[in-house]
C-alpha cells in the first residue's frame, strides 16, 4: 500500500504558498503537542523503513523516567518489564496490531514503573505505513496510564460484590419502581421472597398490591399512597401471600428520588421477617407471663439471696455474709467513731462427738452452739458459721469497752454445758480468739485475722479458754512463715548438713561409732541446731525429707572414711515417726544400696510403744532385712516396756542424758542406770549412755559395765571433714588419762587426810 501523507499543501510549488503552509503546520503541530501534553497521552512511533523509535515525554514520565532520557534496551529487554500474567497476550497484541488487525488497536495490560508497582497501561495503535509489498512499516499509538481507573473499577467491583455478598446473607429484596410508568423491576431475590417464581424482573406495579394479605392490603396502600403524594419514605411492616401460597411477614422500607429525565422514582428493599416477628410473639408472650409471675419470682429471688448467705444446718449468716458485713462494720466504727470486735470461735471436742456419736449428732451440737451464740450476743450484733465448727461475732463497741471479755467468757460457760442427745450427755466447749481495732485504718479483714492468731494461741495454751491478739502474737507468726519459708529455700538448696558425734567402747576408749545429727547451715544465723528448727519443719511436714538427705549425706561421707583408711564400724541417723511409718520406705533404702550392718536407725521411744501400728511394724520388719539396725533413743523417760522391747528387739538402746547428768551426785541415778544396762545386757542389747560431760561420768558407767559411751567429755560434734583428723589425733584419750591421773592423786590425799 503507497505511503499516504497527512498534509497534501506541502506539496504547493509555490514559495509564498509553502511559508504560509509551513508556518501553518508548525502552528498546528504546537497546537496537537500541547493537547497531547494536556491529556497525559504517551506517545510513540515505531518507523520499522528507517529503524527509528520515538517516545514522547509523557510516555517516559508514566513509567517513571526522565523527559529527556533515551530509551534503551531491545523488544525483549522491553517484554520483561511486563506483567508475567500479560506477556503472551501483549507479544500476540503486538504483533496483531503491527499487522493492522483492527481488533487489536485497543488493548490493556501491566507494566512495572521504575519504582517497583504495577502499573495499568491502554495501549491504541495503527499502523500508519506500508511498503510497496503491504507489508507494515510504520505504527504510530498513544499509551495511557490507566491505573487510577483500574483501582477505581476494582474498588467499585470489590463494593458491587460485598452489597451482592450482604444482600445475599441478610436475604434482602431489591427493587426500584417508575411511578410515572407504574412499573416496578425486581432482583431475583425479591422474586423468591414473593414466590413468583419464573416472573420477569419487570412487572406491573400492581402486582405488588395484589400479593398484600387482605386483612393488611387496605392499610399498606393507603399508607403507600399517602407516602407517594407526599414524596416522603415508606417504611413498613405487612404480610403477604406468596405465589405459592405461604403467608410471610415482610418488613419493607424505600425512599423516593428524581433521575436524570425527571421521572419520581422509588428504590427500596424488602426482607422476610417471618421467624423475626414469630420470635419477637414468642418473646412478648414470655414478657406477659413473666410479669404476671413477678411477685413469685421476687419471693424466689428472695429465698435463693437467703439461701446463697446463709448456712444451710443454723441458719446462721455464712462466710460470704460474713465478708460483706466486715466491709459495712468497718465502715460504720469508722463513721461513728466505734471500735471493732471480732471474736473466732472454734468447737474443742466437737470432733469426738462426730465419731463417737456420728455425724447426725455433731450436727445437733452445732446447732445448738448456734442458738447459744445468738442468744448470748446483742441484737445489732453479727453472728456467723464460716465452716465445720468454727463461728464469728462481729460487734461495734466503745474502744474502752470491757464488755468483750464478759461476753467470750459467757460464751464459754454456755458451751461448756453438757447436751442431751438420744440418752447421751454430750459434752464439748470452746477456743476463742479476740482481736479489736478503731480508728480511720481500722480493716475488719486484717482484725478477723488477729482475732484467728488470737484462736491458735487460746488453742495452743489449753484450749476452752480465749485470748486476746497482741502484736507479739503476729510477729511470732509472721517470724514462723518466714522461717517455713526459709526452710523450703534451704532444702531446696542443701543448706541441711550433717554432724557427727563419736561413739567409744566404754571399756577400751576404741571408736565403736557414730552418730549423725541434722544442722542448718543457715546463710544469715550460721549452723542452727534441730532445736531451733524441728517443730515449723514437723508442721512442713519436710522432717522426712530432711532425715533422707541427712543419710545419703552420711552414707557418702562413710565411704570417703573408709577409703582414707579410717574404721567407723556403724553410723546411727535419726529417724522421725512420719518416716518411719512412709509405705515406699523399704523401696527409697534398696535404692541407697546400705551395705548390711554400716547403718543403724536411732528410733525415739516415743515411736516403740506397745500399740506402734501395722505401718511402722511392717517397716521395723524391712529394715532388719536391709540389714539395718534398730536403736531405741532417750530411753528411760518415755513409757516403753519390757514387752515392746522384747517386740521390737532393737540392737542398741541408749540412755536418755538426764539420767546420766546426776550419776556423780546420786546414788540413786547410778542404781537405775545400773539396771537399765542390766537389763540390755540380759535382753542381748547393748547399752550407749550420752550425755557424757566429764572424766567422772567416764569412770563411773565403766564400772557399771556400760557399752558404748557418747559426749562433751570425750567428743563434740564436728563436721565430716574433721573426723579423720580427730581419729588420727587421739585426743581423747589423753585427756582421760590424765583425768583418771589427777583422780587418782586426789582419792590418795582424801584417804590420806582421812588417816591423820
Amino acid at each position: 500500500m503507497p505511503v499516504k501523507k497527512a498534509h497534501p499543501e506541502a506539496d504547493d510549488p509555490h514559495g509564498d504558498a509553502a511559508a504560509a503552509d509551513g508556518s501553518d503546520l508548525a502552528e498546528r503541530e504546537g497546537r496537537w503537542n500541547y493537547a497531547l501534553v494536556g491529556s497525559d497521552l504517551g506517545v510513540w512511533d515505531h518507523n520499522y523503513r528507517l529503524d527509528r523509535k520515538y517516545y514522547s515525554p509523557t510516555w517516559k514520565t508514566m513509567r517513571g523516567m526522565a523527559p529527556d532520557e533515551e530509551v534503551a534496551g531491545d523488544y525483549d529487554a522491553w517484554l520483561q518489564l511486563v506483567h508475567p500474567d500479560d506477556r503472551d497476550f501483549i507479544a500476540h497484541a503486538i504483533d496483531r496490531q503491527n499487522a493492522g488487525d483492527p481488533d487489536y488497536q485497543i488493548f490493556e495490560y501491566r507494566e512495572r514503573h521504575r519504582d517497583g508497582h504495577w502499573i495499568w497501561i491502554e495501549c491504541r495503535g495503527a499502523c500508519v505505513e506500508w511498503d510497496e509489498a503491504g507489508v507494515p512499516t510504520r505504527v504510530v499509538g498513544t499509551d495511557t496510564d490507566i491505573t487510577a481507573r483500574k483501582q477505581a473499577e476494582e474498588t467499585l467491583s470489590r463494593l458491587s460484590r460485598r452489597l451482592d455478598l450482604a444482600l445475599e446473607i441478610s436475604r434482602i429484596g431489591v427493587f426500584e419502581a417508575d411511578i410515572e410508568e407504574d412499573m416496578v423491576e425486581w432482583d431475583d431475590r425479591l422474586i423468591a421472597i414473593y414466590g413468583l417464581k419464573g416472573a420477569a424482573r419487570r412487572i406491573a406495579g400492581d402486582v405488588w398490591a395484589k400479593s398484600l394479605h387482605p386483612d393488611d392490603r387496605e392499610r399498606v396502600l393507603g399508607l403507600a399512597d399517602r407516602s407517594v403524594e407526599s414524596g416522603s419514605d415508606f417504611q413498613q411492616e405487612y404480610r403477604i401471600i406468596r405465589g405459592d401460597g405461604l403467608e410471610r411477614v415482610i418488613r419493607a422500607r424505600s425512599a423516593f428520588f428524581i433521575d436524570g429525565n425527571g421521572h419520581r422514582k422509588l428504590i427500596g428493599a424488602n426482607w422476610d421477617v417471618t421467624e423475626e416477628v414469630r420470635l419477637r410473639d414468642e418473646l412478648q408472650r414470655a414478657k406477659d407471663l413473666a410479669e404476671a409471675r413477678n411477685h413469685e419470682l421476687e419471693a424466689a429471688k428472695e429465698s435463693i439471696e437467703h439461701l446463697a448467705l446463709h448456712d444451710y444446718l443454723t441458719g446462721l449468716p455464712n462466710r460470704r455474709y460474713l465478708d460483706k458485713m466486715l466491709d459495712d462494720r468497718s465502715a460504720e466504727c469508722r463513721a461513728k467513731g466505734l471500735a471493732l470486735a471480732i471474736l473466732h470461735i472454734d468447737l474443742d471436742r466437737f470432733k469426738q462427738i462426730n465419731d463417737t456419736l456420728g455425724h447426725r449428732a455433731g450436727d445437733a451440737m452445732l446447732k445448738h452452739a448456734a442458738v447459744v451464740l445468738r442468744n448470748s450476743v446483742r441484737a445489732a450484733d453479727f453472728v456467723a458459721r464460716i465452716g465445720g465448727d468454727e463461728f464469728v461475732i462481729l460487734c461495734a463497741v466503745d474502744a474502752a469497752s470491757k464488755k468483750i471479755a464478759s461476753l467470750a467468757e459467757r460464751v464459754i460457760r454456755e458451751l461448756r454445758k453438757p447436751v442431751r442427745y438420744e440418752g447421751h450427755d454430750c459434752r464439748f466447749g470452746a477456743s476463742i480468739g479476740i482481736a479489736v481495732d478503731s480508728g480511720p485504718k481500722l480493716d475488719a479483714k486484717q482484725i478477723l485475722l488477729d482475732a484467728d492468731i488470737a484462736l491458735y494461741r487460746a488453742k495452743g495454751l489449753g484450749r476452752n479458754r480465749f485470748e486476746f491478739f497482741s502484736a507479739s502474737d503476729r510477729r511470732d507468726v509472721v517470724s514462723a512463715k518466714q522461717l517455713a519459708d526459709e526452710i523450703l529455700i534451704g532444702l531446696e538448696r542443701n543448706e541441711f548438713v550433717p554432724f557427727y558425734q563419736l561413739q567409744f567402747d566404754a571399756r577400751t576408749l576404741d571408736v565403736a561409732g557414730v552418730e549423725t545429727l541434722a544442722r542448718w547451715q543457715h546463710p544469715v544465723h550460721g549452723l542452727l541446731t534441730p532445736d531451733r528448727f524441728l517443730d515449723i519443719a514437723e508442721d512442713l511436714d519436710v522432717v522426712s525429707t530432711i532425715d533422707a538427705l541427712i543419710l545419703e549425706r552420711a552414707l557418702a561421707d562413710r565411704s570417703t572414711w573408709i577409703k582414707e583408711g579410717l574404721s567407723v564400724p556403724k553410723i546411727s541417723v535419726n529417724v522421725s515417726a512420719r518416716r518411719i511409718a512412709d509405705p515406699d520406705l523399704g523401696k527409697k533404702l534398696r535404692a541407697l544400696k546400705i551395705p548390711p550392718g554400716s547403718i543403724s536407725f536411732e528410733l525415739l521411744e516415743s515411736i516403740s510403744l506397745d500399740d506402734c501400728d501395722e505401718a511402722v511394724a511392717a517397716n521395723l520388719k524391712k529394715l532388719r532385712k536391709l540389714g539395718i539396725d534398730i536403736q531405741i533413743d532417750d530411753f528411760g523417760t518415755g513409757h516403753a516396756s519390757i514387752v515392746s522391747l522384747l517386740r521390737l528387739s532393737p540392737k542398741t538402746l541408749k540412755i536418755d542424758r538426764e539420767l546420766i547428768r546426776m550419776l556423780p551426785q546420786s546414788a540413786e541415778q547410778r542404781k537405775l542406770v545400773g539396771s537399765i544396762i542390766d537389763i540390755g545386757r540380759s535382753l542381748d542389747i547393748l547399752v550407749i549412755a550420752e550425755g557424757v560431760e566429764t572424766a567422772e561420768h567416764v569412770r563411773i558407767l565403766e564400772e557399771l559395765d556400760c557399752d558404748m559411751l557418747q559426749g562433751y567429755a570425750l567428743a563434740r560434734p564436728m563436721p565430716a571433714m574433721q573426723i579423720p583428723s580427730f581419729i588420727r589425733a587421739g585426743s581423747w584419750r589423753h585427756g582421760q588419762t590424765a583425768a583418771r591421773a589427777l583422780q587418782t592423786q586426789l582419792r590418795r590425799a582424801l584417804r590420806s587426810r582421812a588417816a591423820k
